[in-house]
């Protein structure tokens, strides 16, 4: 009878066990059967270094790639004491001045870098050297759709190197005047200088333009000066511009206060060179800017500015481009 119930036992144990084994066998092959969990996904962080100086607002480099061509985009090229600003609207792009003599070959470099093959416009806002002594050499490196000029000549190799390159590619020049419009891709051009046909100084025929995209306005004043934007005020014209390229390098034979508040810019633009014998920009322009609570950027500190646009945004970056000649 005692051996009977120690059998028992001994079967109850073994089963048990073999119950057990059973049970993690089929565990584990479960286990087999159903892929692991996919790792949570990390976020990337940019590596893309900040150009700035530690006093300068920041903002992230730019990309020069030229792959990616977004809505808007407006370069202000770092050209030294002169001025080149390059416009793409989507597939569209046009040139506003090309810097000194010296900075052709940079900007023609830097403009096909970016892709650029063809500019729908060219503007030289008036007739000095640092203004259009590159455009010779745009001219003859792109094609080039149409061209602007103010009615305005001078006596200089440079003017004449620009009408040289116009009449070999047989492009036909266009006077601007205040009051004309013109479109590149979906941006929107209003010519608001210069206004008369006779001024005492070069400088008075600058090309001012006011560009509009979406939501968006840029104001683009070449080396105007407190008459021309006397001229502008009286006119009735919209004026008013999310983003100012100030006129002549910060001079002050510009930027008068009531010109620049009918402006009210969130952001400045001043094209000049480091050290230069002007002492461009002046004070008085910079304390303008500043009671306005303006955002003011310079390429002699920041390099080539670069702003975008979707119509409704807007972002600034900065590039070392090493443009001046």
């Amino acid at each position: 009878m005692m051996n009977a119930k120690r059998s028992t036992a001994l079967l109850l144990v073994v089963a048990a066990v073999l119950l057990a084994f059973v049970g993690t066998v089929a565990v584990g092959l479960a286990s087999l059967a159903v892929p692991a969990a996919d790792p949570t996904p990390t976020t990337a962080v940019s590596s893309a270094p900040t150009v700035a100086p530690s006093d300068r607002p920041t903002a992230t480099a730019a990309p020069t790639d030229g792959l990616t061509i977004p809505d808007l985009e407006v370069r202000f090229l770092d050209v030294g004491q002169a001025d080149s600003i390059l416009i793409r609207a989507g597939d569209h792009a046009m040139l506003i001045d090309a810097g000194n003599n010296k900075d052709g070959k940079g900007v023609v470099a830097y403009l096909k870098s970016l892709g650029i093959e063809r500019l729908d416009a060219i503007v030289g806002t008036h007739p000095h050297e640092d203004h259009i002594g590159g455009m010779d050499k745009v001219i003859e490196a792109f094609e080039i759709g149409r061209a602007y000029l103010p009615d305005a000549t001078n006596n200089t190799t440079t003017f004449y190197d620009v009408l040289d390159a116009l009449a070999a590619r047989d492009l036909r020049l266009t006077t601007a005047k205040a009051g004309m419009t013109f479109l590149l891709g979906d941006a929107e051009f209003t010519v608001l200088s210069p206004a008369a046909t006779s001024y005492d100084e070069m400088n008075l025929h600058s090309i001012v333009l006011r560009m509009t995209y979406g939501e968006r306005t840029f104001l683009f004043c070449g080396d105007a000066e407190s008459d021309n934007e006397s001229e502008m005020l009286a006119s009735g014209r919209p004026l008013s511009a999310d983003v100012l390229k100030v006129a002549h390098h910060g001079s002050t034979t510009s930027s008068t206060v009531a010109f620049l508040r009918a402006v009210a810019p969130r952001v400045a633009v001043i094209t000049v060179g480091s050290g230069n014998s002007f002492d461009h920009p002046a004070p008085q322009t910079l304390d303008r800017l500043a009671a306005l609570g303006t955002t003011v950027y310079r390429t002699d500190l920041d390099g080539t500015v670069v702003v975008r646009s979707d119509g409704t945004s807007l972002d600034v970056s900065f590039e070392s481009t090493g443009i001046d000649g």
